[in-house]
């Protein structure tokens, strides 16, 4: 039979010191910690909601990695060709982690309508383009039909040109190309809006328009073999940079190799600053419990200080007594817990079916903030939160070493 844990049931069954002074430290140190916990929970799920989903939007649209030649070239424009061949796509593929590899060519031109126009970038890509990594950002129409015998005329725009160019879905726009010549009358296709997407990116949602990659190989007068990279998608986004560094080592001498993280390497460092933000909230919030639970927990102790001189004089050592008054705190501490989690996981659950907090997507790339946490987060939070409150509560247990029986029973 556990002694400690049968006395300190006994504690917590009593009622005739619901009034005391210990019972309202008690009730503000369980309101502590359900505070700090649900604070911490809610932390975690919107930076890890927001990190995913700028990690997804950026890689979607610009791949995980981008086999490119090399060029002195600032801009995102294909300026210089490359072969894509079999061998050379076995050879990439040969990296375990590539998930998938597509071709594409960047040109880019101009979108002109009856009273306005707009510059944007054409993303040429292939048959072999997923179109269902986009899926969740398309709102309106269907994808460019792409097939190997024809060239086709169809396009996606994003919500924001065609908002700024009143184009419709189904909508024919002239589009212009500079000559490759750079001389003489600008080349001009005309393209069928056939859907419409939003990223929630402003850079991606201002510029960017996909096509047909033929259509980019014929305007520079390219072989039909003949792209400006690769996008690659990898399986561990984790082990990205590595991947990376082994695919370089592969590639021949006139190509380069690059990860999402080092082509936008400040928006990846703003998202890590949210790592950061989070342990600050943890280690404040952690601090805030342990100091509330240490102070309910001496006043409980001074409150009995008559039991504890009396279970003393009846032979308890000092350990025994610690351990009732820390299986109170741990209970007190458990239910605050409790309360804390019912608090966070209820701002999770209702943010991520109804979305109620919204973002300005100019500044944080989202509608509405996104949240993500997993159960082995939540489970090792509480763990860890139990673990060092319980710890640091030895701390104000010590008193219990200078309690006297002598003097505390001296007094009826």
């Amino acid at each position: 039979m556990n002694v400690a844990l049968f006395f300190a049931r006994k504690m917590q069954g009593q009622k005739q010191n619901k009034s005391t002074v210990s019972e309202r430290i008690i009730n503000i140190a369980t309101v502590a910690v359900a505070i700090g916990i649900a604070a911490i929970l809610i932390a975690i799920a919107t930076s890890e909601g927001l990190q995913r989903e700028i990690q997804k939007k950026t890689s979607v649209f610009n791949g995980h990695i981008l086999v490119t030649p090399f060029e002195n070239n600032e801009s995102q424009v294909s300026l210089l060709p490359f072969e894509d061949t079999p061998a050379l796509r076995s050879q990439i593929k040969e990296e375990k982690n590539v998930d998938r590899i597509h071709s594409i060519v960047l040109k880019a031109g101009m979108l002109k309508t009856k009273n306005d126009f707009e510059g944007f970038l054409l993303k040429g890509v292939s048959d072999d383009f997923d179109w269902s990594s986009l899926s969740s950002f398309l709102t309106q129409g269907t994808f460019p039909k792409l097939e190997k015998e024809s060239v086709t005329n169809e396009i996606l725009i994003s919500e924001t040109m065609a908002d700024r160019l009143g184009i419709r879905l189904g909508q024919k726009v002239d589009a212009y190309f500079q000559n490759e010549s750079g001389e003489g009358l600008p080349n001009r296709r005309r393209f069928t809006v056939v859907g419409i997407y939003f990223s929630g990116f402003p850079d991606i949602d201002q510029n960017l328009i996909y096509g047909d990659l033929r259509q980019v190989q014929r305007l520079n007068r390219w072989s039909s073999n003949q792209i400006g990279g690769y996008e690659l998608f990898v399986n561990d986004f984790q082990d990205l940079d590595p991947t990376a560094n082994r695919i370089y080592e592969r590639l021949p001498s006139e190509l380069n190799c690059s990860s999402i993280s080092e082509r936008f390497s400040g928006i990846f460092q703003w998202i890590a600053l949210f790592d950061f933000n989070v342990l600050i909230i943890l280690i404040v919030m952690l601090l805030v419990g342990i100091i509330n639970m240490a102070t309910a927990l001496l006043v409980l102790i001074l409150e009995r200080s008559r039991m504890i001189g009396l279970l003393k004089a009846l032979g308890a050592d000092n350990t025994l007594v610690q351990k009732i008054f820390l299986y109170n705190g741990t209970v007190i501490m458990s239910k605050g817990l409790f309360w804390g989690n019912l608090i966070g996981l209820g701002f999770y659950f209702s943010q991520q079916y109804w979305g109620w907090i919204q973002l300005d997507p100019e500044t944080y790339f989202v509608n509405q903030a996104p949240v993500y946490i997993s159960w082995f987060q939540v489970f090792f939070i509480n763990l860890f939160f139990l673990g060092i409150s319980s710890l640091f509560l030895w701390i104000p247990s010590k008193i219990i070493l200078r309690i006297s029986p002598s003097r505390v029973l001296r007094y009826r």
